[in-house]
């Protein structure tokens, strides 16, 4: 089994190997920049595994910065009956797709 990581990010967590392409809440980085993770909550390679509380010292996950963009819309709409109320909404959902470049552990 390959070296991989758990991280937070975004509120989120994601399972991250060398290679992966994810897709994450947005960031605040340059399209073509490196970002560290250091919200790292496990690390595991092969039968060893190493888990944080609440995170794992000096653990980090680099990755680089592949693009921005907005997922797809999603409507919303509310609507209460017999009163004349309609309200009708859209949302699209900003994220950065990074590649992970290198686990530190």
């Amino acid at each position: 089994m390959d070296k991989y990581a758990i991280i937070l990010t975004g509120g989120k967590q994601f399972k991250a190997a060398v290679g992966d392409k994810l897709y994450i809440e947005k960031i605040e980085a340059e399209e073509g920049a490196e970002y560290t993770f250091d919200k790292v909550l496990a690390v595991a390679d092969g039968e060893q595994a190493n888990f944080g509380a609440p995170y794992v010292e000096g653990a980090t996950v680099t990755a680089e910065v592949v693009k921005h963009g907005k997922g797809k819309k999603i409507r919303i709409i509310k609507f209460k009956a017999k009163k004349g109320y309609k309200k009708r909404q859209g949302h699209r959902q900003p994220y950065t797709l990074v590649e992970i470049k290198a686990i530190n552990a």
